[in-house]
């Protein structure tokens, strides 16, 4: 059966009310980010609601290669299970590598060519269970009770989820900005960026992998600087990446030429101008 993109919104409010109200997974604080700390009960709830939806749609969204999603979904897992071992929060440790164990059997049937696919339910359970670790982990890292502390939790929280997280912010802003709904389709991701270059299923999910694990490591080095700074750093380094891919697309593209002969051909070309493209879409309406 197939769901709306409304019936799903649906479904993903009830999922994240349940957690909030009933197993009392919510943001209280923002840990200093923008100077703020303790939060309004409403502003609190807001946030909380936020938090759990869009993360649970990062990892629907960025589920567009052979074994993407499942494998962000290890690495963030991983990283989540072997902290919270640490602490010995054994409940949450156990959460974790218990998703990450059946990815990774996942993965074994879902690399490229996949013979499987995790669908809008595995995507979306990967998420939600996603958004309850990252909750728990800026709530208690930085508590005085845990054995191993993290200064700039919400920034350390935010860069073992960067890649789908950013990239679903980047994306809805986009569509909203171009007056279309958030969850209408379009080729903006990060995935879709990286196809366009040439490379692989493989290799676009080996690279956002390594992504990941460069902006943690970064994170983890660099948290004693505070939460804004290392925010603002990991933004201003992720931005100027994907502007970098962006507007170096070099996406092969079939352009109409003509010989000295005056034939006409079909020509591959692996860079376009902006200029070419708008006189050929001229062309074709005339």
């Amino acid at each position: 059966m197939i769901l709306s993109a409304t019936k799903k919104f649906i479904g993903q409010i009830i999922a994240a009310s349940i957690l909030i109200h009933l197993g009392n997974i919510r943001l209280d604080s923002m840990h200093g980010v923008l100077g703020f700390n303790e939060l309004p009960e409403a502003f609190s709830l807001a946030l909380s609601y936020l938090t759990i939806i869009v993360v649970m749609n990062s990892f629907n969204l960025i589920d567009g290669v052979d074994g993407l999603a499942g494998s962000l979904g290890i690495l963030t897992t991983i990283v989540f299970g072997a902290y919270f071992f640490a602490i010995d929060f054994q409940a949450y440790a156990l959460l974790a590598f218990s998703l990450a164990g059946s990815l990774v059997a996942f993965l074994i049937f879902n690399h490229q060519p996949a013979k499987i696919f995790m669908g809008d339910s595995g995507s979306l359970m990967i998420g939600l269970i996603n958004s309850i670790l990252v909750i728990k982990f800026i709530n208690v890292a930085d508590a005085p009770f845990v054995s191993l502390q993290v200064p700039a939790a919400v920034a350390v929280g935010f860069s073992i989820l960067i890649v789908p997280l950013l990239d679903t912010l980047r994306v809805f802003s986009i569509r909203i900005l171009n007056g279309r709904s958030p969850f209408t389709p379009d080729r903006n991701h990060v995935h879709h960026l990286l196809l366009d270059r040439g490379l692989s299923h493989s290799a676009v999910t080996l690279t956002c992998v390594g992504v990941n694990v460069f902006f943690i490591g970064l994170a983890w080095l660099a948290k004693p600087i505070g939460p804004n700074y290392l925010l603002l750093a990991m933004l201003v380094l992720a931005f100027t990446g994907l502007g970098m891919l962006y507007y170096g697309n070099t996406r092969r593209r079939l352009v109409v030429a003509s010989d000295a002969d005056g034939r006409v051909k079909l020509k591959k070309t692996r860079r376009l101008s902006t200029s070419l493209v708008k006189e050929t879409g001229d062309i074709s309406k005339n």
